[in-house]
């Protein structure tokens, strides 16, 4: 039985490498951004976003601080620190049945990290370095 997705993404986060994000996505995946307004149907769009996520949210003060999981999704909060502003978000995440994500949701407050955060995702994205 191939890991969980929770725990791979778990690894992801935590080794800040986002090499395993083609092994965990489904070619279907649909990414939902707190700052564009349609999702993003497909791994490549998804690898990007989730690629810049990796770089652009996870430093030394992230964590999450709760999780509520289900047996094919989870729901994770999570609190990280950025250019001096306190970020406050959901990962809601959706998995089939081979362990491959389905669904990517993030959620952001305030409205100060939202903006915060589409400037510095649309810079990474712009430049073509999500995850490099």
């Amino acid at each position: 039985m191939p890991s969980s997705a929770l725990s791979v993404w778990h690894d992801l986060v935590r080794s800040r490498d986002p090499r395993g994000l083609d092994a965990l996505l489904a070619e279907d995946v649909v990414f939902h951004s707190p700052v564009v307004h349609t999702p993003q149907h497909g791994k490549a769009i998804t690898r990007a976003y989730l690629g810049a996520a990796l770089q652009v949210f996870i430093n030394d003060s992230f964590h999450y601080v709760r999780e509520v999981v289900g047996p094919n999704d989870a729901v994770l909060e999570f609190e990280v620190d950025i250019d001096g502003i306190r970020v406050n978000g959901v990962d809601m995440l959706r998995w089939n049945g081979a362990q491959q994500l389905t669904e990517f949701k993030v959620m952001l407050r305030p409205l100060k990290a939202v903006n915060l955060i589409h400037q510095k995702m649309g810079a990474m994205l712009a430049a073509g370095k999500p995850g490099a």
